[in-house]
């Protein structure tokens, strides 16, 4: 063989070896949680808080990339932490709220016309890029969410008692923080079972193809 055969055959080796992506590794690209998420299977979950930058960040832009690539494959769902920021319990309530109302009406609440989609960036961009506190209280926090999608607070005071919002707040009360004691937020389970390592997540690509495999065990 040829020096110039040689050299394309090393290239071309080379970039097959390149395209193929690993399978996940436990300890490097994810732990397995030893108390799951109940009722989670065929699922990706991203715990977060309203007042994570990171949390924001990847809202923006990782998760509707993903979303985009897996959204027929998986359920992909909002866990928002309660334990974090002045007013995590009434964030976590209030965007139940419109989960809740987004599946009531047949919308993907991450849609862009969808409530709770509106309410969880008016949040974001409050704190974030203005830099609200609302040191006024807990009503002027609510009603950053509620004046983004046009609900009035005594309609979001009728739904809050709706037992599906009841036990949507429940259920991530229940499972939140024991996941983000691990690594903080965001954090994004896979069937309820494997949390993946933010610090080994390297591109869009690689992060679906873990998300894949993981959704296979």
């Amino acid at each position: 063989m040829t020096f110039t055969k040689f050299a394309v055959a090393a290239a071309a080796a080379l970039l097959c070896a390149g395209s193929v992506i690993a399978a996940p590794v436990e300890g490097t690209d994810y732990v397995v949680l030893e108390k799951p998420i109940p009722n989670a299977s065929g699922t990706f979950i991203k715990v977060y808080s309203y007042d994570c930058p990171f949390c924001y960040k990847y809202d923006k832009s990782v998760v509707p990339a993903v979303k985009a690539k897996l959204d027929k494959e998986m359920k992909f769902l909002d866990y928002h932490l309660h334990t974090k920021g002045k007013y995590g319990k009434e964030g976590s309530e209030v965007l139940a709220v419109m989960w809740v109302a987004d599946e009531a009406a047949g919308r993907d609440p991450y849609a862009a016309d969808a409530m709770h989609k509106k309410a969880k960036f008016a949040l974001y961009k409050a704190y974030h890029d203005k830099k609200q506190r609302w040191d006024d209280g807990a009503d002027a926090f609510r009603a950053t969410a509620l004046e983004a999608v046009g609900m009035s607070k005594a309609d979001f005071d009728a739904k809050k008692n709706d037992p599906k919002v009841q036990a949507l707040v429940k259920a991530w009360a229940d499972s939140t923080y024991d996941v983000a004691k691990i690594q903080g937020v965001p954090a994004f389970v896979v069937n309820g079972k494997y949390l993946l390592k933010t610090a080994s997540i390297r591109s869009i690509d690689g992060l679906v193809e873990n998300i894949r495999e993981l959704s296979k065990k």
